[in-house]
């Protein structure tokens, strides 16, 4: 049986990373249809048939930075031989990563405010997102308690969750347009909190 319809006629997967780059540098609210259209290089009935709603193309765009860019920022935290290097160097990762020409700077989950804007079933992902980052950066806290790396009893739910809010900040710093200089200094300066 033959195909119904004309076949697609641009690259979907270059239309998606466009359409992430639009998101993270503007925000979901902020980005309007024309915005996408523009980025992406397609026209109204492309991007539906595509992509679904701005809502789905959101979530695509979430999804795909997750896949390409996260891996990049949180890979320190499986590689490193102790959880003091792992956290070290995925902060470190993190402002060189947040800080490159390439990218919109900062992270695009943790600069998403989708979830303040109105939109639950968006934010409830984004949300969802963050809380997966405090997961793995505990699991690996907890491996070093185990390894007696850090002391036994230490926190490490706030200890993931200090460490993540300085993340949180560096993203906000690079979008506001600090340099990987100065924010590869904030990581180093963070580990000065490190327990004893």
């Amino acid at each position: 049986m033959a195909a119904r319809g004309r076949p697609r006629s641009f690259d979907r997967e270059a239309a998606l990373a466009a359409a992430m780059k639009v998101f993270w540098q503007q925000g979901y609210s902020a980005t309007s249809m024309a915005d996408l259209y523009a980025a992406m290089g397609i026209n109204s009935p492309s991007l539906y048939a595509a992509f679904g709603s701005k809502d789905d193309l959101y979530l695509e765009a979430i999804a795909h930075y997750e896949h390409v860019i996260a891996p990049q920022i949180w890979s320190p935290l499986g590689k490193a031989a102790s959880a003091r290097e792992a956290v070290r160097q995925w902060l470190k990762c993190s402002a060189k990563i947040l800080t490159q020409d390439d990218f919109p700077p900062g992270c695009m989950v943790a600069l998403s405010s989708v979830a303040s804007e109105g939109n639950a079933r968006l934010g409830a992902v984004v949300i969802r997102s963050r809380q997966w980052g405090i997961d793995i950066l505990r699991g690996r806290l907890e491996q070093g308690v185990q390894k007696r790396e850090l002391p036994a009893g230490t926190d490490t739910e706030a200890l993931a969750r200090l460490y993540v809010a300085i993340q949180q900040g560096i993203s906000i710093q690079a979008r506001d347009g600090a340099s990987f200089a100065i924010l590869d200094a904030v990581a180093d300066s963070a580990m000065a909190l490190w327990p004893a």
